[in-house]
């Protein structure tokens, strides 16, 4: 990959990291208002060695480690950066496993939000999916498994990758909903809860949150060390933004129709990867600055509206 396209997909992944993780900012930025100040530099110091050096960099090479699991965990870890020919070849020969499972992933995030999480309308899709359609979420899923299991009977392990996804994400979903339910019990109780019990909630979250980035990070490449720079900046921008009031971020109403919109569409260009369509490697960082500059200019259009009439 020549430095031009190293930059691209760096800057997708940048961009991509900051709009998936805002909702887990917002949180992170509420709790640690009722933190005493010492836990809050605590949390984000060592909150950010953990999310972006520990989560954000093991979770990628698991996910590669598993497509070349004849090499040891060390060599393979030690050949990733030392661009091992050999290891890049096998990469090369696991992509489309790699890519199906988190494909599948990501499409299942962007369906639930469009079925089943409250939204303003803003693209043409989320007008006509109306709340009441929410079973339909579960309907399509299962429908979305069946469809790619039968286009992939012809390889086992693409299938295996495909029901992988399937079952990342609704275990992700059932954790996903305790951490809302702590979120209130935190909102109401805040005072009773000790700051080591806000850090280690924060913490679990946000691996949580870095799972979704991580995931998202192979639509661009599967280059360990780009999604570890990309992801990692991300994150550091993130943190600056929770510092410094996430709540204005918030403000911009249809961002996170354009996040989840870029999600959606990244896990079906993926997905349509592992079946072995090629598409340009700008693509993905493409429809990423697309899709959500759309949604920002717009925001950014009705925020200054509303502001004037003020």
């Amino acid at each position: 990959m020549d430095f031009l396209n190293a930059i691209i997909v760096i800057v997708g992944l940048v961009i991509f990291e900051i709009v998936n993780s805002i909702d887990n900012a917002i949180v992170n930025a509420y709790v640690l208002k009722t933190m005493s100040e010492r836990w809050r530099k605590i949390f984000l110091f060592w909150g950010l060695l953990i999310a972006v050096f520990v989560v954000r960099g093991i979770l990628p090479f698991f996910v590669v480690w598993l497509t070349v699991p004849n090499m040891g965990i060390a060599e393979a870890f030690l050949a990733m950066f030392s661009g091992s020919p050999e290891v890049a070849a096998a990469i090369e020969i696991g992509k489309p496993l790699i890519l199906m499972g988190a494909g599948v992933f990501l499409f299942l995030l962007y369906l639930h939000w469009l079925f089943l999480e409250e939204k303003e309308p803003f693209f043409v899709i989320d007008r006509f999916i109306k709340p009441h359609y929410g079973i339909w979420f579960f309907a399509c899923t299962a429908v979305m498994l069946v469809g790619l299991l039968y286009l992939a009977k012809d390889n086992p392990m693409l299938m295996l990758s495909a029901a992988i996804g399937n079952a990342a994400f609704f275990i992700l979903y059932g954790f996903r909903e305790q951490a809302e339910k702590q979120s209130e019990l935190l909102k109401e109780k805040a005072g009773e809860m000790s700051n080591l019990s806000k850090f280690l909630y924060l913490e679990v979250l946000d691996a949580s949150f870095s799972f979704d980035g991580v995931l998202g990070a192979f639509a661009f490449t599967t280059v360990v060390p780009l999604i570890l720079i990309g992801n990692g900046i991300g994150a550091l921008i993130v943190r600056e933004l929770t510092i410094r009031g996430v709540e204005k971020v918030a403000n911009y109403r249809f961002l996170k129709n354009g996040a989840m919109t870029s999600i959606g569409i990244l896990g079906l260009l993926i997905v349509s990867e592992s079946f072995g369509l090629k598409f340009p490697g700008f693509l993905p960082t493409a429809v990423t600055l697309i899709i959500v500059g759309i949604a920002f200019w717009e925001s950014n259009k009705l925020l200054k509206n509303k502001t004037q009439h003020v």
